[in-house]
């Protein structure tokens, strides 16, 4: 099993940065995407960002440029900086984890950006 931990959530004012972070314990192999998902209310969830084992990335254009992802492979944590903040990224953000086929969510962080 895998485990997933967000932090770094909270409320901040349009135009400001969070940073969020998530560590994964448990039977985690080499081979893997981490990733951010997140989900408005009364919307689906959508991809926001993830990063290889290689460390390639890939961003949802709705927040290209202005969020990072990034990861620290030997603590087995990702973080995704998140500047110049919106309203419309208001909403909860799940870290998940894919290895072989077989995904793994955190339990999510709210993120409320106010005008």
């Amino acid at each position: 099993q895998v485990q997933l931990v967000e932090s770094g959530g909270g409320l901040v004012q349009a135009g400001g940065s969070l940073r969020l972070s998530c560590a994964a314990s448990g039977s985690i192999f080499s081979s893997k995407v981490m990733g951010w998902y997140r989900q408005a209310p009364g919307k689906q969830r959508e991809l926001v960002a993830f990063i290889t084992s290689g460390g390639m990335t890939n961003y949802a254009d709705s927040v290209k440029g202005r969020f990072t992802i990034s990861r620290d492979a030997a603590k087995n944590t990702v973080y995704l900086q998140m500047n110049s903040l919106k309203p419309d990224d208001t909403a909860v953000y799940y870290c998940n984890l894919r290895q072989y086929g077989v995904d793994f969510w955190g339990k999510g962080t709210l993120v409320t950006v106010s005008s």
